[in-house]
């Protein structure tokens, strides 16, 4: 029985845990998933639970849930050392997993950059517990006219990739003329990466919410109700509610530490078919891993890339551990990355799509964005119940309105 152990739950984790699942065993293998949180989180959609636009149960669903019809079991806790020696995984509740196989898929963890402040004031957007604090904040800063909280707050938001350019939009959305919001990067324009017509739609979002945008800005100190930074001309002491940090990653300590092959970043060198250089037995994913795909392009660490690099991981774990079972062993496969274009939430019921031939936004833009993901959900199941909840919550919300004690009835 071959024993796999996948770290860390993300897209590259869990997804590669749940194809693993799908496949055909002679002998079937002992699968576990470690993550020191209980819930996968859907993290393009996290923006909407800030606005609340979507619930979290929808987007964060319990790794319990997601893994309860699967052969694959899921382990909380979090990664303390692994020993590539003797293929033994140490964790914090005390236990070791010996592996025959083993998937890095642990994630980025956030990049202060060694900026005084920012690491003690600074609000990270990273997980499902940052979103959680961030929308209690918004409800206090919410409160009816007239209150105490009734003045105008000033938000600094530092990064303006796609993190920090969905964020501005959607709190813009949120507190309308409440909200005084400054988006600050280093660089030159928003959304480096990302392809003109994606730019174009986010400058237009950013631009009609009145965004304030500091751009070849660099952060030099972050404080309980302010941030320092420094432009083209001049440096600027701006008094700040709140002060957000979308900036950059970090890989996990524990990866940092690994005896494998690693590029000036830490992340683990990986061949085409997902393996270390060192270790054909340990994969690596997502924004742990740095090597090219199988057309010699850089593999980006997006969540589109870890989803699909889960499906060849899974394969390649797959053809090894059956390869004593057959007499002309499965090949392993190269990964291939598609790239499938785009996608950027731009405030309330505002989306934009790039790609493949197709450029969309606005409402339909904001529907389509919707249904793509409602596609890349972990589980049938899963996709049915949020895609029905979809569907039926505007009659529900009409019922509301018309009668108030039946729609409550019919949610109960």
């Amino acid at each position: 029985m071959s024993r796999i152990v996948i770290l860390g739950g993300g897209f590259g984790g869990l997804y590669t845990a749940l194809e693993l699942c799908q496949r055909s065993w002679e002998k079937p293998p002992q699968i576990t998933l470690v993550d020191r949180q209980n819930q996968f989180v859907f993290l393009p959609l996290l923006y909407e639970l800030i606005s609340g636009e979507m619930n979290e149960w929808e987007i964060a669903p319990t790794f319990q849930s997601v893994l309860a019809n699967t052969p694959a079991r899921w382990q909380q806790a979090e990664v303390t050392g692994i020993d590539v020696g003797d293929r033994r995984v140490s964790l914090s509740d005390g236990s070791d997993l010996d592996y025959d196989y083993l998937v890095v898929s642990l994630g980025g963890e956030t990049a202060y950059f060694d900026v005084p402040g920012a690491k003690e004031y600074a609000l990270p957007f990273r997980e499902l517990a940052d979103a959680k604090r961030l929308q209690e904040l918004l409800r206090q800063w919410q409160a009816p006219e007239g209150s105490e909280t009734d003045r105008t707050l000033t938000l600094a938001i530092v990064g303006a990739g796609p993190s920090g350019v969905e964020l501005a939009c959607k709190l813009a959305d949120c507190l309308g003329d409440r909200a005084d919001i400054h988006l600050i990067d280093r660089g030159h324009d928003i959304l480096q990466s990302f392809q003109t017509d994606s730019r174009a739609a986010a400058h237009r979002a950013l631009t009609e919410r009145c965004v304030h945008l500091h751009l070849n800005t660099q952060v030099l100190e972050v404080g309980a109700d302010f941030v320092r930074f420094r432009g083209t001309e001049a440096e600027t002491l701006l008094p700040a509610s709140a002060t957000l940090w979308t900036a950059g990653t970090t890989v996990a300590p524990v990866v940092q530490t690994l005896p494998l092959t690693r590029n000036k970043l830490h992340q683990l060198e990986i061949l085409p078919t997902l393996q270390t250089h060192d270790r054909p037995e340990i994969f690596a994913l997502g924004d742990n891993a740095a090597g090219s795909d199988a057309e010699g392009n850089p593999i980006p660490t997006t969540a589109q890339a870890a989803f699909q690099q889960a499906s060849y991981c899974a394969w390649n774990v797959w053809a090894l551990a059956t390869a004593s079972e057959k007499q002309s062993p499965r090949p392993l496969l190269p990964f291939r990355y598609l790239a499938l274009g785009e996608m950027l939430s731009l405030g309330a019921d505002n989306a934009s799509l790039s790609g493949l031939g197709m450029s969309l936004d606005g409402p339909l833009g904001y529907v389509t964005r919707r249904l793509v993901y409602l596609a890349r959900l972990p589980s049938l199941e899963h996709q049915m119940r949020v895609g029905w909840h979809w569907m039926t919550q505007p009659l529900l919300q009409g019922l509301e309105q018309l009668w108030p004690q039946a729609a409550a009835k019919s949610d109960r």
